[in-house]
Protein backbone atom coordinates (compact mmCIF):
# COMPACT_ATOMS: atom_id res chain seq x y z
CA UNK A 1 0.00 0.00 0.00
CA UNK A 2 2.88 2.37 0.78
CA UNK A 3 4.40 1.74 -2.64
CA UNK A 4 1.13 2.58 -4.38
CA UNK A 5 0.80 5.77 -2.33
CA UNK A 6 4.38 6.78 -3.11
CA UNK A 7 3.92 6.03 -6.81
CA UNK A 8 0.72 8.13 -6.83
CA UNK A 9 2.55 11.07 -5.28
CA UNK A 10 5.42 10.80 -7.77
CA UNK A 11 3.01 10.70 -10.70
CA UNK A 12 1.07 13.66 -9.33
CA UNK A 13 4.25 15.69 -8.87
CA UNK A 14 5.57 14.85 -12.33
CA UNK A 15 2.27 15.83 -13.94
CA UNK A 16 2.35 19.23 -12.31
CA UNK A 17 1.97 21.72 -15.14
CA UNK A 18 2.64 24.74 -12.97
CA UNK A 19 5.15 26.86 -14.86
CA UNK A 20 5.64 30.06 -12.88
CA UNK A 21 7.03 33.14 -14.58
CA UNK A 22 8.77 34.45 -11.46
CA UNK A 23 10.39 33.06 -8.33
CA UNK A 24 8.63 33.12 -4.98
CA UNK A 25 9.88 35.59 -2.39
CA UNK A 26 11.04 32.66 -0.25
CA UNK A 27 13.08 31.20 -3.13
CA UNK A 28 14.64 34.60 -3.81
CA UNK A 29 15.67 34.87 -0.16
CA UNK A 30 17.28 31.42 -0.03
CA UNK A 31 20.99 31.63 0.77
CA UNK A 32 23.78 30.40 -1.48
CA UNK A 33 27.52 30.26 -1.00
CA UNK A 34 29.99 31.58 -3.52
CA UNK A 35 33.22 29.73 -4.35
CA UNK A 36 34.92 32.11 -1.90
CA UNK A 37 32.44 31.07 0.83
CA UNK A 38 30.57 34.36 0.85
CA UNK A 39 26.85 34.20 1.60
CA UNK A 40 24.35 35.85 -0.67
CA UNK A 41 20.70 35.43 -1.60
CA UNK A 42 19.47 33.87 -4.79
CA UNK A 43 17.91 37.26 -5.55
CA UNK A 44 21.41 38.78 -5.55
CA UNK A 45 22.56 36.10 -8.01
CA UNK A 46 19.76 37.07 -10.38
CA UNK A 47 20.43 40.79 -9.84
CA UNK A 48 24.07 40.34 -10.90
CA UNK A 49 22.73 39.11 -14.23
CA UNK A 50 19.99 41.70 -14.65
CA UNK A 51 19.21 42.42 -18.30
CA UNK A 52 20.83 39.20 -19.50
CA UNK A 53 19.44 35.85 -20.56
CA UNK A 54 20.38 33.27 -17.93
CA UNK A 55 20.68 29.51 -18.20
CA UNK A 56 20.51 27.97 -14.74
CA UNK A 57 22.00 24.52 -14.28
CA UNK A 58 21.06 22.87 -10.98
CA UNK A 59 23.58 20.07 -10.48
CA UNK A 60 25.86 18.23 -8.05
CA UNK A 61 29.38 16.81 -8.25
CA UNK A 62 28.09 13.32 -7.39
CA UNK A 63 25.41 13.33 -10.12
CA UNK A 64 26.37 11.06 -13.01
CA UNK A 65 23.70 12.51 -15.34
CA UNK A 66 24.99 16.01 -14.58
CA UNK A 67 28.59 15.10 -15.45
CA UNK A 68 27.67 13.14 -18.59
CA UNK A 69 25.76 16.16 -19.92
CA UNK A 70 28.70 18.57 -19.64
CA UNK A 71 30.00 18.14 -23.23
CA UNK A 72 26.54 19.01 -24.55
CA UNK A 73 26.41 22.00 -22.19
CA UNK A 74 29.75 23.20 -23.58
CA UNK A 75 28.21 23.06 -27.04
CA UNK A 76 25.31 25.25 -25.87
CA UNK A 77 27.83 27.69 -24.37
CA UNK A 78 29.66 27.89 -27.70
CA UNK A 79 26.41 28.55 -29.57
CA UNK A 80 25.15 31.13 -27.05
CA UNK A 81 28.21 32.98 -25.70
CA UNK A 82 26.14 36.02 -24.68
CA UNK A 83 24.10 34.01 -22.16
CA UNK A 84 24.97 34.04 -18.45
CA UNK A 85 25.54 30.49 -17.20
CA UNK A 86 24.67 30.09 -13.54
CA UNK A 87 25.55 26.78 -11.92
CA UNK A 88 23.64 26.07 -8.72
CA UNK A 89 25.13 23.12 -6.90
CA UNK A 90 23.16 21.09 -4.38
CA UNK A 91 26.30 19.45 -2.99
CA UNK A 92 26.17 19.34 0.79
CA UNK A 93 29.94 19.87 1.00
CA UNK A 94 32.05 22.59 -0.55
CA UNK A 95 35.15 20.48 -1.19
CA UNK A 96 33.63 18.11 -3.77
CA UNK A 97 31.71 20.96 -5.40
CA UNK A 98 34.79 23.15 -5.86
CA UNK A 99 36.89 20.20 -7.01
CA UNK A 100 34.29 19.34 -9.69
CA UNK A 101 34.24 22.92 -10.99
CA UNK A 102 37.98 22.70 -11.61
CA UNK A 103 38.05 19.09 -12.78
CA UNK A 104 35.37 19.66 -15.44
CA UNK A 105 36.49 23.23 -16.21
CA UNK A 106 32.97 24.58 -15.81
CA UNK A 107 32.66 28.04 -17.32
CA UNK A 108 30.14 30.30 -15.65
CA UNK A 109 29.06 31.58 -12.26
CA UNK A 110 29.07 29.07 -9.42
CA UNK A 111 26.96 28.95 -6.29
CA UNK A 112 26.09 26.27 -3.78
CA UNK A 113 22.89 25.59 -1.86
CA UNK A 114 24.53 24.06 1.23
CA UNK A 115 21.25 22.56 2.45
CA UNK A 116 21.35 20.11 -0.46
CA UNK A 117 18.81 18.84 -2.92
CA UNK A 118 15.97 18.23 -0.49
CA UNK A 119 15.95 21.23 1.82
CA UNK A 120 15.47 24.91 1.19
CA UNK A 121 13.02 27.39 -0.26
CA UNK A 122 14.57 27.37 -3.75
CA UNK A 123 14.54 23.59 -4.20
CA UNK A 124 11.02 23.46 -2.75
CA UNK A 125 9.83 26.16 -5.16
CA UNK A 126 11.15 24.36 -8.23
CA UNK A 127 10.01 20.99 -6.86
CA UNK A 128 13.49 19.57 -7.31
CA UNK A 129 13.37 15.80 -7.43
CA UNK A 130 15.82 15.17 -10.25
CA UNK A 131 19.10 16.70 -11.38
CA UNK A 132 20.36 18.03 -13.62
CA UNK A 133 17.64 20.62 -13.88
CA UNK A 134 17.80 23.48 -16.35
CA UNK A 135 15.90 26.75 -16.32
CA UNK A 136 16.01 29.80 -18.58
CA UNK A 137 15.42 33.35 -17.38
CA UNK A 138 14.90 36.02 -20.04
CA UNK A 139 16.34 39.54 -20.12
CA UNK A 140 13.26 40.87 -18.32
CA UNK A 141 13.88 38.48 -15.42
CA UNK A 142 10.98 36.17 -16.29
CA UNK A 143 11.23 32.40 -16.14
CA UNK A 144 10.73 31.32 -19.75
CA UNK A 145 11.66 27.68 -19.24
CA UNK A 146 10.85 26.29 -15.82
CA UNK A 147 11.86 22.68 -16.22
CA UNK A 148 14.18 20.71 -18.46
CA UNK A 149 16.15 17.69 -17.28
CA UNK A 150 18.32 17.24 -20.35
CA UNK A 151 20.58 19.90 -21.81
CA UNK A 152 19.69 18.56 -25.25
CA UNK A 153 16.01 19.47 -24.74
CA UNK A 154 15.01 21.59 -27.74
CA UNK A 155 13.01 23.87 -25.44
CA UNK A 156 16.28 25.18 -23.98
CA UNK A 157 17.58 26.36 -27.36
CA UNK A 158 14.17 27.87 -28.19
CA UNK A 159 14.11 29.80 -24.90
CA UNK A 160 17.72 30.99 -25.34
CA UNK A 161 16.99 32.22 -28.87
CA UNK A 162 14.06 34.28 -27.60
CA UNK A 163 16.32 35.80 -24.97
Amino acid sequence: MKKIFLLSIILFMSCNTNNPKEFSEEALQDMVLTVTNEKMTFREVLYQNKGKTILIDVWASWCKDCIVSLPDLEEVQKNFPEVSYVFLSVDRGNTAWKRAIEKYNLKGQHYNFPKGQKNGAFVDFINLWWIPRYMVINKKGEITLFKATKITDKKIVEALKKG
